[in-house]
């Protein structure tokens, strides 16, 4: 995956994120009336919800992959740590995104 790809993948997961947490918003007061006062609008605001979450995390294992990391690791901190550590998974992966493995960086060259 490329540079791009992988900015694309990183930003397609920030969306998902930000649409999974205005979501919750809709939950909470005052919103919460409004949002639950008829079903199908609660039951619609929590469908975008789920999407937004697996979409989210489907985005963010992708570019993880793709730069060498471990998914599982980085998955684990967004779905635990939920919403804090999906947005610092995405801050650390972002800083860390010039740093794959195989980039030729400083440290490789100052060792080969």
């Amino acid at each position: 995956m490329t540079e791009q790809a992988d900015e694309r993948a990183l930003g397609a997961s920030t969306v998902s994120l930000m649409v999974a947490v205005a979501c919750i918003a809709l939950f909470l007061p005052p919103l919460v009336h409004s949002t639950v006062s008829t079903p199908w609008r609660a039951a619609a605001v929590g469908l975008v919800l789920a999407t937004a979450l697996l979409l989210h995390w489907v985005f963010l294992a992708m570019a993880a992959r793709h730069m060498g990391r471990s998914v599982g690791g980085w998955v684990a901190l967004s779905v635990l740590l939920f919403p804090v550590g999906s947005a610092a998974a995405l801050i650390l992966l972002n800083f860390f995104s010039d740093e794959r493995p195989g980039a030729g960086g400083p440290h490789q060259a100052a060792h080969g």
